[in-house]
């Protein structure tokens, strides 16, 4: 993902007619497919997942946690996120106390110094969460926080979960805080039979004059698998249900960062949440660094997939560039560590590391990419770091496939990463990009794409330029071997996006899935292990399709992007002449501009139908701005 750039397809002249039109359906088309005909094997790791900090995609996002600035953050208004509470007669100021701190990492603090508090005026702080907190019925929250204080003596510190409008306290635990020194202090937050809503915040009170110092307060709601510092479950249950084979991590734009100093420094976000010194993303606001290195891992772990590791390479957004030779190796040899981290055995340096962490056994890392969009490099020295990378990365990794960000000179890269932003008819015209492509080179990674159009998540008209995008991957994935949209995810509330279209939106309360999120998750639901020998006739110009096959079904993916049904008859020679069931998935919609948004998330889902192919052939009408995949039972 890039902020730099956007292509945009060319514009369609405009005619004006005075006269009355008449929209009638397309001509018949046939589609051949035959089954006993393979034509080139498909990679069974095509679709999967990119994802980077980018619209509050993991803080605010997928990675659980519901306090915002959670290390307390200023500028010049004050405590970001942060506001005082004076109930009663009470008295209390908060600042930033640059000079203490729980670790070298965190080394400052909120100071609260309340002057004068009881029990019916308590004073404190509040949190407003990522555009409000989240709280369920019957639910168990698990929070923690580092605190000191100016007396050996015991405070009562009370943390709540508020209501917003009513102020009712919707779940409550008193800690008792003691002692000059810091230490972290644990606490859990019980709700009971309330309904559902985001329009709540966190409160931190002392009931008594006394001066308390305060830093990473966290709280999280339950996680999927249950994990400690782990992700939203209805966002990870979405990711799933995409069928994803491989995750693309920590980005793009995110792993360069805008400065060396605000790179993706992998070092700084391992070990203990006290340990990581945070830092800023390159869209605008700070990375918590709670979704580190291995939380990456666990993410891939969870969902069952393959990790695709890209590593920083010596270039920046500002255009800082890191030249090839001495200069550089110190990032070599970071990115072997990182490797390390993932891969190593716990008697390795960096596998001690991560077995320290709290996972002893080693992943494994197929794929890691070096850099990210380095054809911006405007000294042109990709050629020599690429090369760089490469070597020590083969040289210690030889089974490891490295992927290169553009073309390069003097080594050949074992997959190159190409990115497409485009609207939807230059969509439909990349949907051809690789039928002619050499096969003697590289293979591709299609590390970066989406049809933009519709905002915050994408319309009807872009899930069409998606599905017919896909249909060219399909047909060509003995050379695309993975391909991964992005971004994946968007913050919908004001001030929560600073790119669309996105795949999946939510709030802090729910999520949902857009038009071309169901494109995405229809086409994984079926596909073959080999392409088939097919041919299309009849159909009109915006008619796309794909036909795969493995033992025991075929996959036909069809897109109908124009404004009028196409009635199709579908033969497949090969088949025999019995009877085959057949699944339909069809998502569909009135407009090109029909979309699904977080107050209306169903809108355009996929519908469910069953056919039967009869003597090999059987006869459709693919409706008009529909998308279909068809799953044929060859037993």
């Amino acid at each position: 993902m890039n902020s730099r750039f956007l292509f945009f397809s060319a514009g369609a002249l405009l005619s004006v007619c005075l006269t009355a039109t008449v929209v009638t359906a397309q001509s018949a088309a046939v589609l051949t497919v035959d089954v006993k005909a393979p034509k080139a094997a498909v990679s069974p790791m095509l679709y999967g997942l990119m994802t980077e900090e980018i619209n509050y995609s993991y803080d605010g996002g997928l990675y659980a946690e519901l306090v915002r600035n959670r290390t307390f953050r200023s500028d010049w208004t004050g405590i970001l996120d942060w506001y005082l509470i004076e109930k009663g007669t009470s008295s209390a100021k908060v600042t930033v106390d640059p000079s203490t701190g729980p670790s070298a990492a965190l080394n400052h603090s909120a100071r609260l110094e309340v002057a004068k508090a009881d029990a019916a005026g308590p004073a404190g702080l509040l949190n407003e969460g990522y555009w409000g907190i989240a709280v369920r019925p019957n639910t168990r929250y698990t929070g923690s926080f580092y605190a000191k204080t100016g007396s050996e003596g015991a405070l009562p510190v009370r943390v709540a979960l508020v209501a917003d409008q009513s102020g009712k306290v919707l779940a409550s635990a008193s800690v008792s805080v003691s002692g000059t020194g810091w230490k972290q202090y644990r606490f859990e937050l019980h709700s009971g039979m309330i309904a559902a809503s985001a329009e709540n915040h966190l409160e931190m009170t002392i009931d008594r004059p006394a001066t308390l110092w305060l830093q990473l307060v966290s709280l999280f709601p339950p996680t999927y698998h249950n994990r400690p510092n782990g992700n939203r479950i209805d966002i990870m249950e979405k990711l799933a249900a995409m069928r994803p084979t491989f995750l693309r991590f920590p980005g793009g734009n995110y792993v360069e960062g805008n400065r060396l100093d605000s790179r993706f420094d992998w070092k700084k976000t391992i070990g203990p949440m006290v340990d990581r010194p945070t830092h800023p993303s390159p869209w605008g606001y700070q990375s918590t660094d709670g979704m580190g290195l291995l939380e990456f891992l666990e993410w891939c772990e969870d969902l069952k997939v393959q990790p695709v590791l890209a590593v920083f390479a010596g270039y920046t957004l500002n255009g800082q560039v890191v030249k090839p030779g001495p200069d550089l190796e110190p990032y070599v040899q970071e990115a072997l560590d990182e490797i390390e981290y993932a891969t190593g055995a716990a008697d390795t340096r960096w596998g001690a590391a991560r077995a320290r962490d709290g996972h002893p056994a080693p992943f494994q890392v197929p794929y890691v990419e070096v850099g990210n969009e380095d054809s911006f490099d405007r000294a042109r020295t990709y050629d020599g770091r690429f090369a760089q990378f490469y070597r020590a990365i083969k040289a210690r990794y030889p089974k490891i496939q490295v992927i290169a960000t553009m073309p390069v000179q003097g080594v050949t890269p074992d997959v190159l990463d190409d990115h497409y932003y485009k609207r939807e008819q230059g969509m439909f015209e990349e949907s051809r990009h690789y039928d002619n492509a050499a096969r003697n080179g590289p293979k591709i990674f299609v590390g970066e794409w989406a049809t933009r159009e519709g905002t915050p998540t994408p319309n009807f008209g872009a899930a069409l330029g998606d599905a017919a995008f896909m249909t060219g991957l399909e047909r060509n994935s003995d050379l695309v071997v993975m391909a991964a949209y992005a971004p994946l995810f968007v913050n919908v509330n004001p001030g929560g996006m600073q790119w669309s279209s996105d795949l999946i939106g939510y709030d802090a309360l729910t999520s949902y899935g857009s038009p071309s999120y169901y494109a995405q998750v229809m086409f994984a639901s079926c596909l073959g292990d080999h392409t088939v020998n097919s041919s299309l006739t009849g159909a009109g110009e915006r008619f796309f399709y794909s036909a795969t096959a493995s033992a025991n079904k075929v996959c036909l993916k069809l897109v109908n992007a124009a404004s009028v049904e196409q009635p199709l008859t579908i033969t497949l020679p090969g088949l025999g002449a019995s009877a085959h069931a057949v699944r339909v998935d069809t998502l569909r919609a009135n407009t090109t501009w029909a979309t699904n948004t977080i107050r209306d998330p169903k809108r355009i889902v996929p519908v469910k139908s069953t056919l039967t192919v009869s003597g090999g052939r059987v006869a459709l009408v693919a409706p008009a701005y529909s998308i279909q995949v068809l799953e044929v039972d060859m037993k």
